[in-house]
């Protein structure tokens, strides 16, 4: 029996040494003509949303009771208004959001103080201001919900979103 386990096992090793072949052999790919760039609208396409919020970031975010701009955050910002200037096509809508904490129209005021901050930074950078809109959801659209500073800390933020500037 001990011989029979022996040789089930060998093989299977000897199965996996066979697949561990970890270097890219490229002699038998086919050449689909994809060469023409990122697909339209996806995430390496540089006019896409999906662009916007995962490569230059949809999001600032602040710290306690504040609604001043942090360095990253002004970081942020800056790609977000070149952004903006190549693709005039798009508006932009700040959302103004807080934590928890706080009654909820301190957080309705704290929310839009912050994202009239965006606002203000934005149009210092280029942005004209008929393109962007402001709104405060304050403490009611919270992305992470437990009573700890690591969620407290992600609630504290303004969010850009961009959209297609409506055609008559």
């Amino acid at each position: 029996m001990k011989l029979m386990s022996k040789t089930v096992l060998l093989c299977a090793v000897m199965a996996l040494a066979g697949c561990a072949n970890d270097r890219f052999d490229d002699t038998n790919s086919v050449d689909l003509g994809n060469n023409a760039g990122p697909v339209v609208g996806s995430a390496q396409d540089p006019n896409s949303t999906l662009y916007f919020q995962q490569t230059v970031g949809d999001r600032v975010l602040f710290e306690v009771d504040q609604s001043t701009l942090t360095a990253a955050g002004r970081s942020v910002l800056d790609g977000q208004s070149s952004w903006l200037a190549n693709n005039s096509e798009y508006n932009a809508l700040i959302e103004g959001h807080a934590d928890e904490q706080g009654t909820r129209q301190y957080n309705l005021a704290l929310g839009a103080r912050r994202a009239n901050s965006v606002q203000e930074y934005l149009v210092s950078r280029g942005v004209p201001t008929s393109r962007i809109k402001v709104v405060s959801y304050g403490k009611e659209r919270p992305i992470e919900i437990c009573s700890e500073e690591a969620c407290y800390a992600k609630n504290r933020r303004a969010v850009t979103v961009v959209s297609v500037v409506p055609t008559s």
